[in-house]
């Protein structure tokens, strides 16, 4: 009868071993999916959270978009995100209202430090949306194809960044691929330019997603 009990008991040991284990495990599981990554929205729908505004451009959240418009006196102005960012692929989803110049910037330091996807129709040269900008060099990579742009609609750009080299996607299509060592980091962001022929200008952006690599 003892030995039966003891047996018993070591049954009952182990079992709940091995269900502690399996407790374990599946937490640190969760634990390791959250710190390996995986997308990431920097724009949560419903306000400016976790973003910043620089200059006097208006940056407001309405029906689950980011909408930005010069502010007073057409005033130009950025909002970033108040985190920088290595190597990463960066998804986001926008729209313009014409004429329009603003764009992505990503891996912002500082005004001559920075790159730009850029939300354009820029005749000298002539460029459209997706062109790779850096105010320091100008265009690194220009989109001259306008088709690609859904000038009434919704757009989505990727850029993805690894060491020095930068590729954008517009709409599906490759548009640039540049190695250049301005900056290896920064911030996410977007501009609102100044001027009075881009008065009616206005960028609404859907999604911001960014998945670190």
């Amino acid at each position: 009868m003892l030995r039966r009990m003891l047996v018993a008991s070591v049954a009952v040991s182990m079992l709940l071993t091995v269900i502690s284990c399996q407790k374990t495990t599946q937490t640190c599981g969760s634990i390791a999916d959250a710190v390996s990554g995986g997308p990431v929205k920097l724009f949560n729908g419903k306000d400016l959270s976790g973003w910043e505004a620089e200059g006097g451009a208006r940056w407001v959240v309405e029906n689950g978009l980011l909408i930005g418009t010069q502010g007073e006196n057409n005033a130009p102005g950025d909002l970033f995100t108040k985190d920088s960012y290595d190597d990463f692929l960066l998804t986001v989803t926008w729209r313009a209202e014409w004429p329009c110049n603003s764009g992505v910037w990503f891996r912002y330091q500082s005004p001559g430090q920075a790159y730009q996807a850029d939300i354009l129709e820029y005749t000298n040269p002539e460029c459209y949306s997706g062109t790779l900008y850096c105010p320091s060099k100008m265009f690194l990579a220009m989109n001259t194809d306008k088709t690609l742009v859904n000038r009434d609609g919704w757009n989505t750009v990727k850029i993805r960044c690894e060491a020095d080299r930068s590729r954008i996607w517009l709409n599906g299509r490759q548009v640039a691929d540049v190695q250049d060592d301005t900056t290896s980091t920064g911030r996410i962001g977007f501009q609102i330019h100044a001027g009075d022929e881009f008065a009616p200008m206005k960028i609404l952006v859907r999604d911001v997603t960014i998945e670190e690599l």
